[in-house]
């Protein structure tokens, strides 16, 4: 045997088995080697219990009609998992770790029949030294998962906790609990990979890369490795056994097209006791290729390989994919003002993008290939920014590894969200200490990654509670945003900013002249301006919800705004009990976790009329959704620079229901996505216009040149005659907003009333999408009835829409289907205009246009 041996990772996938137990009532001999588990389920891992019981047919889909209630027996049972692995040792110094990426929740871990640990917390990863306790040949693992509602009953619930007293204590995705936009659905399992790695001299246990500065002739690269050595052994006692041997780290980084562009080598000769030992190393990359978000540049990304040698022999090797950027948030401008801004490689830029949830309120078993699918949704729609929310989870590898492929940054919140949490008991602290730092390593890496942040909204909203004498206590958990993540941080990641809470800064948490803002004056009807101490109100009326109170909105930074949509047709009907798919079901109203369902109604009362059955509710939520999501951005973005960024809550949805998502369930995108490939385009064009008001015409560049062209302006009546027309030359900067006209609203009508008229705006020698504008609300347009014409390519996937005798408003193309994409979908035409419509399946296949259905609101009449 070479006492020289290579570090080897196996993942332990298969021959998992599951079954559930009353608490306390499982065989003793579930943990043992030789114990018969054969009449025990198959069970996926990664995966979870109700993932598995779906799958072996014992409960239906918990998303179908009210069958998450049938479900809910699930958190009370105690449920063991077993699997077994063959290993063969090479040494006798060999060491073994046993790691579990994901761990849901309070698990106790065997080895051979022997307990090697307990776990507390879903939101990190846990290792186990299992040196030892191996023995050639068969092996078995056993993991306990011991029901929540023991644990609840030693604690002392929190006097706020939003949806569920339980939730602070324990360390798991607060949205398991439920939600305004999800149900309660306590899930347990291993939720991610279970790794086993062996090695015998020493391993790389990590490897950090940081952009220190850059120039367009070179940039700087800090890298840093933790080295951990095999066997039981002191770093001293290890080198003095070792001594005349060189241990030797060689960092080697490959140019995106994968030529060498620097590497360096460290060699080990200083150890220090009583701790890793980190390496520490400076790359000098000459002509560096910066990472930028897709829509500023390429995301370029170079292939860091990490060499862990002894002598000439190597024994571990880690490949990281890093970016060369640099990412900064600027508080203050250089004249000293509030601002909120993202400087990513020096140069300010406008994040634009919405809030991300689980993709699954089934965390463990969500494919790969989902993540993938709504990442690329996004940055389709121009978006350049994720918040992964503070509900949910500490997102998985492949999310943040598509956002640094696909250009997109993210705003990472720590997982604590609407509640006390109790920083006062030292077990809290600590286990949250190994969580974050646990996380902070995992995640340094990403390119993406461009922002820490606190918490969700419990800075503002403890202010409000105890304001309203809601509450009556200390601010617990202060101490973990204020001051143990920060310290954290400036240990294990400097490299990019913290944020201790979002909404935060200025007097109330929530004020928009400082730091950033959630907008839930819309929708909620929260009333602003508010300062700290004072009672919260609230307004519920068509004009406290309108989302034209947009319009008086000055955030620096909207983190978080929106409004509901109707899920698609496909999907509810899918999840609807049959003759529950009507307007006004207690079915369709379960779809619907909002605390108020009286706030959609009163927003389409107010625009589009309230609707009279299901075809009205989905068309006239979903046009209320995206016309109030368009006036909202472009309200921002008008702003810029005072204003920097405008992230919607929320891109996608958790199970099928109505809720805020500009994508549904089944990955099908609602209007309002479509709304947001132009309001978010780095190239907009803007109209604005109120009741009494001058219409103004606006150019937004998000773009790093200048531009120089045309606006057309046009004005139309519904049966396609042209009203007005007017050529605008622009010339408008890098990186900015440009009022190019101001006009008359009788320049525009030309005579015509507002209910029967309709303006474009395009754009001639520069690449901004048309956009197109009604001057007064739908409920107040006076639409005829048209024809709309289809001819079919179905070959190629393809339609062609026509539109025949007047406007059109809001065509609709639903085929029943899921994931399918559609090139356009939810636009107007007038009378002889055409639009031509792809349809593509992500995977690749034949899509199939026999049961397309297309339709527009001039059908309603």
């Amino acid at each position: 045997m070479n006492n020289v041996n290579e570090v080897v990772q196996l993942e332990l996938a298969q021959s998992w088995r599951m079954q559930g137990f009353d608490p306390g009532t499982a065989p003793a001999e579930c943990s043992r080697l030789a114990f018969d588990d054969r009449f025990w389920m198959a069970a996926e891992v990664p995966g979870d219990v109700h993932s598995t019981l779906i799958k072996r047919g014992i409960i239906p889909s918990p998303y179908y009609g009210h069958n998450d209630q049938s479900s809910r027996w699930i958190e009370d049972k105690e449920w063991w998992y077993r699997t077994f692995f063959e290993y063969s040792p090479k040494c006798q110094e060999e060491r073994t770790k046993l790691t579990f990426k994901g761990l849901d929740t309070l698990a106790t871990l065997y080895v051979n029949g022997l307990e090697v640990g307990r776990t507390d917390n879903m939101l990190m990863s846990h290792s186990f030294d299992v040196s030892g306790l191996l023995q050639s040949g068969r092996n078995t693992i056993a993991v306990r998962f011991d029901p929540l509602a023991a644990y609840h009953k030693k604690i002392e619930p929190l006097q706020w906790s939003s949806y569920s007293k339980e939730r602070p204590w324990i360390r798991k995705a607060a949205m398991n609990f439920g939600w305004d936009w999800g149900p309660r659905m306590v899930t347990a399992g291993i939720c991610g990979p279970v790794i086993l790695t062996v090695w015998n001299e020493a391993r790389l246990e990590s490897v950090y890369a940081r952009t220190v500065q850059f120039d367009q002739t070179s940039a700087k690269i800090a890298l840093e490795a933790e080295v951990e050595i095999g066997g039981n052994r002191s770093w001293e006692d290890y080198f003095n056994k070792k001594k005349g041997l060189e241990y030797t780290c060689r960092f080697t980084l490959l140019d995106p097209s994968g030529e060498l562009a620097a590497s360096a080598a460290v060699s080990m000769d200083t150890v220090i006791a009583g701790g890793p030992l980190k390496l520490e190393a400076i790359l000098t990359v000459p002509d560096p290729q910066l990472w930028w978000t897709h829509d500023l540049g390429t995301p370029a990304l170079y292939e860091l390989q990490t060499e862990l040698s002894v002598g000439a022999k190597i024994i571990d090797v880690r490949t990281e994919r890093v970016g060369i950027r640099t990412i900064e948030l600027q508080t203050h401008t250089a004249e000293g003002h509030p601002t909120f801004t993202f400087l990513l490689n020096k140069v300010p830029i406008y994040a634009k993008g919405a809030n991300w949830i689980p993709v699954d309120h089934l965390i463990g078993a969500i494919p790969e290939a989902k993540y993938a699918d709504l990442i690329e949704l996004a940055a389709s729609s121009n978006m350049n920014m994720l918040r992964v929310w503070a509900g949910g989870i500490y997102e998985k590898d492949i999310f943040y590894d598509e956002c640094d492929r696909q250009g997109i940054l993210v705003w990472q919140d720590f997982p604590f969200a609407n509640a006390l949490y109790p920083d006062f008991s030292r077990n809290f602290m600590e286990n949250i200490t190994r969580e974050a730092i646990d996380n902070i390593k995992r995640l340094r890496n990403h390119s993406s990654l461009a922002i820490w942040c606190g918490n969700n909204e419990i800075d503002w909203l403890y202010d409000m509670k105890l304001s309203a004498g809601d509450i009556n206590c200390p601010f617990y958990g202060r101490r973990i945003y204020h001051e143990l993540l920060p310290s954290l941080l400036s240990v294990w990641d400097e490299s990019r900013p913290y944020w201790p809470s979002s909404p935060f800064g200025g007097n109330d948490a929530n004020d928009p002249e400082i730091g950033d803002r959630h907008n839930w004056q819309v929708w909620h009807g929260s009333v602003y301006p508010r300062k700290a101490g004072e009672v919260p109100v609230i307004n519920y009326t068509v004009e406290g919800v309108s989302f034209k109170n947009f319009k008086s909105d000055k955030a620096l930074f909207s983190s978080e705004f929106g409004l509901h949509a109707s899920a698609n047709r496909y999907t509810l009907e899918k999840y609807i009990p049959e003759g529950q798919f009507h307007l006004g079901s207690e079915e369709m109203a379960y779809r619907n976790k909002d605390t108020n369902h009286k706030k959609g109604l009163l927003l389409m009362e107010g625009y589009t009329g309230v609707p009279r059955n299901i075809e009205e509710y989905m068309n006239y939520s979903m046009l209320t959704q995206a016309e109030g999501l368009k006036y909202g951005v472009e309200h921002y973005r008008r702003m810029k620079p005072y204003n920097s960024g405008a992230l919607i809550w929320q891109l996608g949805d958790s199970w099928p229901g109505t809720s805020w998502s500009l994508i549904d369930y089944e990955l099908m995108p609602k209007a309002s996505y479509y709304y947001a490939r132009t309001f978010f385009h780095p190239l907009l064009l803007s109209l604005v216009y109120d009741e009494g008001e001058e219409v103004q015409i606006w150019v937004i560049n998000d773009r790093l040149e200048a531009i120089t062209g045309t606006v057309r302006l046009e004005t139309y009546d519904f049966s396609g005659k042209l009203l007005y027309a007017q050529d605008i030359c622009v010339d408008i900067p890098e990186n900015s907003s440009f009022q190019a006209a101001v006009l008359k609203k009788e320049q525009l009508l030309n005579g015509n009333p507002l209910s029967r008229t309709f303006v474009r705006l395009s754009a001639s020698n520069f690449a901004a999408p048309e956009n197109t504008y009604y001057l007064c609300d739908p409920k107040d347009i006076e639409l005829q009835a048209a024809e709309l014409q289809v001819q079919f390519e179905e070959m190629k996937g393809m339609i062609t829409v026509t539109a025949v005798g007047s406007l059109v408003r809001m065509v609709k193309l639903e085929l029943p289907r899921e994931h399918v994409r559609c090139s356009n979908n939810y636009f107007d035409l007038l009378p002889g205009e055409s639009k031509v419509v792809a349809f593509t399946d992500p995977q690749g296949h034949p899509v199939s246009l026999e049961s397309l259905v297309v339709s527009s609101l001039n059908d309603l009449l």
